[in-house]
């Protein structure tokens, strides 16, 4: 008994000298756990980074528009009668002087034949006249007064004949038919001027654009442009007008390049893209994710000096691409954060790592 008490006594004691010990003998988890809150403290964020190189960079402006043909014309009638015959319809192909309808007589050849015979008498009147005025067996002021009368049958015969040419319906300049809204057998008046067909003619083509008054700068007349077509074909022009005044409604300035179209494959009205080479500007290339705005509003991106603090550089956009952008405004060799930009802020110390390729390729 005297053995058993002696070791729950010792027992005892030892528990109470293990629990003491924790308040007075710091213990190395204790220690441990003092330090952490200072390594966390020294722990600096991390962000990927590229090494920005500052190059000549040719710029694309790219516009969309549509073609349209560079003359268009709806040709009238110009004499009154009924349409005889139609010498077209859609689509035809036509030249410059071609029949493309003509109209009922209505008199027009009798009146050419009756102002022929007058001028043929007058003719003769002043051939017989002119001996005997000549040899002075009548006045000379005759001879101004029939010379008179000679110039004035011709007038009229002239004034017949443009009448009857009337009646005939010709293409102005060579081009396609495009419509005809009349038949045979309708009523034209020569003061209505009726329309018979319209003319498109298809060579050259233009392509058509609108460009913003920002970009009008780096436009100029005679620079070289590539037009793709919305049914894939790509064909390459030159910038033929740049207007002087912008619409008033959306303050664009409109833009023709002419496009040779001698096959009329290029037809009229179809949706175009327009790219136009521009100048070359010095810029670099930064992943499109990597651009931010600043607290003011500014566009640009985050860069990390060499005491390692992060500062936003303002930048201007040359060009934009698809997966990446081309800016101008940052220096050549800065380290710029493609990585983590948005978690951090200026004046922040970070560690930085060099960023994934694939996040910098393309264009």
């Amino acid at each position: 008994m005297k053995a058993s008490r002696i070791a729950a006594i010792g027992l005892v004691a030892a528990a109470c000298l293990w629990i003491f010990s924790g308040y007075l003998i710091p213990h190395e988890s204790e220690s441990a756990a003092a330090a952490r809150p200072s390594e966390v403290a020294a722990k600096l964020f991390r962000v990927g980074i590229i090494d920005s190189k500052i190059a000549p960079h040719s710029r694309k402006l790219v516009l969309s528009g549509r073609t349209e043909a560079d003359r268009k014309v709806m040709v009238t009638s110009r004499a009154s009668g009924v349409i005889t015959e139609i010498k077209v319809r859609r689509g035809s192909v036509v030249k410059t002087g071609d029949v493309i309808a003509v109209l009922s007589d209505e008199a027009r050849e009798a009146q050419v034949e009756q102002a022929r015979a007058l001028a043929t008498q007058r003719k003769t009147e002043i051939d017989a006249k002119r001996r005997l005025i000549e040899s002075g067996a009548l006045p000379k002021l005759e001879l101004v007064n029939l010379e008179s009368q000679q110039k004035a049958a011709d007038a009229a015969l002239a004034a017949a004949e443009a009448e009857r040419e009337r009646g005939v319906v010709r293409a102005p300049w060579a081009g396609v038919v495009s419509d005809v809204p009349v038949e045979v057998g309708q009523a034209t008046f020569s003061m209505a001027g009726r329309e018979i067909a319209q003319i498109v003619a298809l060579d050259p083509m233009l392509a058509v654009v609108e460009a913003p008054e920002r970009k009008l700068a780096g436009i100029k007349v005679g620079d070289a442009a590539d037009i793709r077509l919305v049914t894939g074909e790509t064909v390459t022009g030159r910038i033929r007008y740049v207007a002087k005044s912008a619409s008033p409604t959306t303050r664009t300035y409109r833009i023709e390049v002419q496009v040779e179209n001698t096959a009329g494959k290029i037809p009229d009205g179809i949706t175009a893209e327009v790219m136009i080479k521009m100048a070359s500007v010095p810029a670099t290339r930064v992943p499109r994710s990597a651009l931010i705005f600043s607290a003011s509003g500014d566009l640009g991106v985050r860069v990390v000096d060499a005491g390692g603090k992060v500062a936003f550089v303002p930048v201007a956009i040359a060009e934009d691409g698809q997966s990446s952008m081309w800016v101008g405004g940052v220096e050549d060799g800065a380290r710029v954060i493609v990585q983590g930009q948005d978690f951090v802020r200026e004046g922040l110390r970070v560690e930085t790592v060099a960023a994934v390729a694939e996040k910098t390729a393309g264009n």
